[in-house]
């Protein structure tokens, strides 16, 4: 796919929260990474407000296997607390994204050079990312590395269908979506022999509004272009 990479995040544990389980303040992770997570990820190896990243699919190289911890966190109004945090215990995924230009970003309109973006995007991901890579929680610390979608054993590979329920898809923000306000996408994924394929955020049918936000002004005079930034490198 044009623009597109491929690569593999692992790390030794991953939580994806369901929010369902934060209402006491307890954390159960889901049993598979979210499309935001991921493109959190992508995000973290190389990132402009020129692109949008798209997740097109992850395969689950893994067993699903979680493990329970006892964790004191810091309240807000001082002190800690006691809570039980269920996370996904060594995990590995191989991940498969592409990036367009962001419609909603006229702006942005001279950092539009795709092959430049592209090399940057390719040269990011072989230094293992421009900022630090965690899987869905700033303690679960990972690691990139550029891979071949499908090369290798899956765990799930021959495993057929496993239905897992309505998940998170992702959150949408004012410049993604052209509207002045914050929204949570909401769907209802496959693993298909180890495979999920996502779909887009604008096919998503559970969508709902969480708070009125503006889109933060991007242009020349607080952004280098992939030009300058890609003759920096070189």
């Amino acid at each position: 796919m044009r623009n597109s990479i491929e690569f593999e995040v692992y790390g030794n544990y991953a939580l994806f929260t369901d929010p369902l389980t934060k209402m006491g303040g307890e954390k159960l992770s889901y049993q598979v990474p979210t499309y935001q997570a991921l493109k959190g990820i992508v995000e973290s190896i190389y990132w402009k407000p020129t692109l949008l990243m798209v997740v097109d699919e992850v395969r689950v190289m893994n067993a699903i296997r979680m493990e329970s911890k006892g964790i004191r966190p810091i309240e807000y109004g001082g002190g800690n607390t006691l809570a039980n945090y269920t996370y996904l215990k060594d995990v590995r995924y191989q991940v498969r994204v592409h990036f367009i230009f962001n419609p909603h970003r006229p702006d942005m309109a001279f950092d539009r050079n795709e092959h430049k973006h592209h090399n940057i995007l390719l040269r990011s991901l072989n230094a293992g990312g421009r900022r630090d890579i965690f899987l869905g929680t700033r303690e679960c610390q990972a690691y990139v590395e550029p891979c071949v979608f499908g090369e290798g054993k899956g765990f799930y590979d021959n495993y057929g269908d496993i239905h897992l329920g309505t998940m998170i898809h992702g959150i949408s923000y004012p410049d993604e979506t052209g509207r002045n306000e914050m929204e949570i996408r909401l769907w209802s994924p496959v693993l298909k022999n180890g495979i999920i394929q996502f779909i887009r955020p604008d096919q998503c049918k559970q969508v709902r509004k969480i708070t009125d936000m503006k889109m933060k002004k991007f242009d020349d005079t607080n952004v280098e272009s992939a030009d300058d930034l890609l003759s920096h490198l070189e």
